[in-house]
C-alpha cells in the first residue's frame, strides 16, 4: 500500500518539540529544540546552539529565524557530525 504524500510544513510540524538542525544562508547554523513555526516557516527554537563558521559556537536560550533565510533543515540533527571538536 503506497504512503500518503508528506508536505513539507506537515514535516516540519511533525517536528514540533524535538531537536532540529537549521542552516542558514550565509553560513550560520543553528540547533535547538523547535518551539513553533508559521505559514512562512518563521522558527521559534529554544536552548540553541549558534554554529559560526568564523565565530565558533554560542549558546543561546531562545531565538527568532527568519523562515527567508532558511537553506535546510535537518529533522533531529545536531550539526556534531560536521562541527566535531
Amino acid at each position: 500500500m503506497p504512503s500518503e504524500p508528506l508536505l513539507p510544513l506537515e514535516l516540519i510540524d511533525k517536528c514540533v518539540g524535538s531537536k532540529i538542525w537549521v542552516l542558514m544562508n550565509g553560513g550560520k547554523e543553528f540547533v535547538g529544540k523547535l518551539l513553533g513555526f508559521d505559514d512562512y516557516v518563521n522558527m521559534v527554537l529554544t536552548d540553541v546552539t549558534e554554529i559560526d563558521p568564523i565565530e565558533g559556537k554560542t549558546q543561546l536560550v531562545k531565538i527568532l529565524l527568519n523562515g527567508n533565510n532558511i537553506c535546510m533543515m535537518i529533522p533531529g540533527g545536531d550539526g556534531e557530525e560536521v562541527w566535531e571538536e
